[in-house]
């Protein structure tokens, strides 16, 4: 029962924003940022307590400030999301702008005959990459995703992500099916910015050692796929700036665990850079330091 009210509320939400389009729809996240942060606090001590870490230098109220943008940024990202099913194809590639170079760096790397292993994390909007880039090239993404503890909404989810041409690999099935699609040539699409396992390979991030998981670095090594990694920056008319660079995987150590441990920094260094440059466009909701 719970799950269905649940799903009610999703979809009245969706039908609400809805109405307004997508344009003034998103005029809506000031609202929910203030209904987030102040009211109906979702994981608001553990955001302050991930930027206190990432950022010692930054006050209480620069703190303060920047989580706000945080809860601003997901509440964006979350109008968009309940949206998607209801774009068309020329509206879900113009939410992004994603330059030719960037488009035929990914389309060059393809024509490796290798497959692509494309990364990206959650920071601006994470689905609406996979979707729009997606179409924007022309080639579907087999995105590799995480199901919903809400069987209703996942399956709404699902849908969403394979209105176009991408294709859905929920996370947990054989690796097997993952390696097959790159040796199909196929694009393989991941976020890689969750926590790994208490006993995982660990990597620097804001200077802390954290886990991660090898997955990324055991395929490329594998396959000899190139890695990219793929974000989104928000802009000022709430359009996002695609920016995608290939993660080098040249002079690596001879040892086999110290080559994944070395691919996973340096995609991880990737991730840093970005959420340093703008830290509200991260979902610092999860406890990334939790061990």
């Amino acid at each position: 029962m719970q799950n269905k009210l649940e799903y009610l509320l999703f979809l009245l939400f969706s039908a609400f924003f809805r109405l307004f389009g997508l344009k003034k729809a998103r005029k809506f996240s000031g609202f929910l940022a203030l209904l987030f942060y102040y009211l109906i606090p979702i994981r608001k001590k553990t955001v302050i307590e991930n930027l206190k870490k990432a950022f010692p230098d930054k006050t209480a109220e620069e703190i303060k400030k920047t989580a706000f943008a945080t809860y601003k940024s997901f509440s964006i990202a979350l109008i968009e999301i309940l949206l998607m099913p209801y774009l068309n194809r020329k509206q879900i590639e113009d939410v992004l702008d994603i330059s030719e170079q960037d488009k035929e760096l990914i389309l060059s790397k393809l024509s490796l005959g290798k497959g692509v292993i494309l990364l990206s994390a959650h920071y601006g909007n994470w689905e609406y990459i996979a979707a729009s880039v997606s179409a924007s090239i022309n080639e579907p993404f087999y995105v590799i995703v995480k199901s919903q503890r809400n069987p209703f909404v996942n399956e709404w989810m699902n849908r969403a992500r394979t209105n176009w041409i991408n294709k859905i690999v929920p996370l947990g099935v054989s690796v097997r099916e993952i390696y097959r699609q790159l040796k199909e040539k196929h694009i393989v699409a991941m976020v890689a910015d969750q926590r790994g396992p208490s006993d995982g390979i660990r990597v620097d991030y804001f200077g802390y050692k954290v886990s991660v998981y090898p997955g990324p670095a055991l395929l490329a090594l594998k396959t000899g796929a190139p890695i990219l990694y793929g974000m989104t920056v928000s802009q000022k008319d709430f359009k996002y700036k695609v920016h995608i660079e290939e993660i080098d995987t040249c002079n690596l150590p001879d040892n086999d665990e110290a080559k994944i441990i070395e691919i996973s920094q340096r995609h991880t260094s990737v991730l840093e850079k970005y959420v340093r440059q703008n830290p509200e466009h991260w979902l610092w909701m999860h406890k990334r330091w939790k061990y």
